[in-house]
């Protein structure tokens, strides 16, 4: 544990910032790597007197911020670590980097499954770093998950985030193609949840280059018009799903009359289209019968 002044490592900081970057980005690297938390900053910034405690010195924080804005390299792969709701979980460019937004997937299953005591059979289709497995299977520790991924890579890294943030042993996972590892639990699912690749390719040739450089490809293409995976996965959930069993899909910020019309015609009912909180239609979701 490295000790420095308070004074010290705030015109430190100011000189870092001043190279450019966010400081959204910074405090990741703080948090991550420095073990200074953002509310430690704003206790500094009071008192600017004290002494800190870091984990790492300054010259490492400083070298992985050059290369962050050297590079465009996502600072959560640069640090190996991001956090998640409450979670704090370990990516790699293996992996998508979890976004803000899809942390309202796990609010809408608060929604429909209000008790925490439900007994909820559920699975997750395409599981990356296993976000959104973990923050179901933590809040409803009666119930049951699996979570799959096409990448043994993605998966092991879900395992493990697994294994750090919980002594629970109530989610599974297995490797394939979205429904295929799970040929045995045909009609038995009460939840079905994917935040599939749906961007087109038209879009995914335009988007910047910290995204497009480093994070998986095939975690963010969705074909042509950016609904090859979320078709397949609707067109299939009615084999896998219980009566009255729900499917929630996160999706493209222009797609969500398409995949509801896609429920429809594979008879769902009750779907709904979830605004994210900038008040895009982010989320569709559908009861099957």
């Amino acid at each position: 544990m490295l000790s420095i002044s308070a004074e010290e490592f705030l015109i430190w900081k100011k000189k870092q910032l001043s190279k450019g970057g966010d400081h959204q980005s910074f405090d990741v690297l703080l948090d991550c790597v420095g073990g200074i938390s953002r509310s430690d900053i704003n206790l500094i910034a009071i008192n600017p007197r004290g002494i800190i405690h870091l984990k790492k010195n300054l010259e490492l924080l400083e070298s992985i911020w050059d290369d962050y804005l050297l590079e465009s390299c996502p600072i959560q792969y640069l640090c190996g670590i991001t956090f998640w709701r409450d979670l704090k979980l370990k990516v790699t460019n293996k992996v998508l980097i979890p976004r803000p937004e899809t942390e309202l997937i796990v609010d809408i299953v608060f929604n429909i499954f209000r008790k925490k005591s439900e007994k909820i059979f559920f699975a997750e289709l395409g599981t990356g770093s296993g976000a959104i497995s973990i923050a179901l299977a933590l809040a409803y520790p009666l119930s049951e998950g699996v979570a799959t991924d096409i990448d043994q890579d993605a998966l092991e890294i879900a395992i493990k985030n697994f294994i750090k943030s919980s002594k629970q042993s109530n989610l599974k996972f297995y490797c394939g193609n979205w429904w295929s590892p799970l040929e045995s639990l045909k009609g038995k699912l009460d939840l079905v949840i994917s935040n599939p690749p749906y961007i087109p390719r038209d879009i995914y040739e335009k988007l910047p280059k910290e995204v497009k450089n480093f994070e998986p490809k095939v975690a963010l293409l969705g074909g042509e018009d950016g609904l090859k995976h979320i078709r397949e996965i609707i067109q299939k959930a009615p084999l896998f799903l219980k009566e009255n069993g729900w499917l929630i899909l996160e999706n493209h910020f222009d797609q969500s009359e398409k995949v509801k019309n896609l429920l429809i015609k594979n008879k769902f009912t009750s779907i709904e289209i979830v605004k994210d909180l900038s008040g895009i239609g982010r989320f569709t979701i559908g009861r099957y019968k």
